[in-house]
């Protein structure tokens, strides 16, 4: 009677920390998006005030130097977000709940009583 109960409470366990990495996949995940908007309204911010100055010193946007420029303000201004995604996303590879082997834990106790 012990072992059934303790395969129902491994089962159960298991669908509660199932839920949680599920609720914890989501918050991951919702944060990502977060972070995609800051990072997008960050890069248009700071492409838009240097455009503006730009304009007030009156370079024109067709010079390739300007689009390397702005191309290099993009690419620094994203740095730190595109790190954060990569975190993120290695923090949702590790989010995992352990699964219950009961049938390991049933030969365990079938070991138990026959030694």
């Amino acid at each position: 009677m012990g072992q059934l109960v303790s395969d129902v409470t491994s089962v159960l366990n298991y669908r509660d920390s199932k839920q949680q990495a599920e609720n914890e996949r989501q918050k991951i995940l919702a944060d990502m998006a977060n972070d995609e908007r800051e990072k997008t309204n960050l890069v248009k911010k700071t492409l838009a005030t240097q455009r503006a100055k730009y304009a007030a010193s009156g370079v024109s946007g067709d010079n390739m130097t300007t689009g390397a420029v702005l191309k290099r303000l993009k690419s620094e201004t994203e740095q730190p977000y595109n790190e954060r995604r990569k975190s993120n996303a290695e923090k949702l590879r590790s989010v995992k709940a352990a699964k219950p082997n009961l049938l390991q834990s049933l030969l365990d106790k079938f070991e138990d009583l026959v030694s």
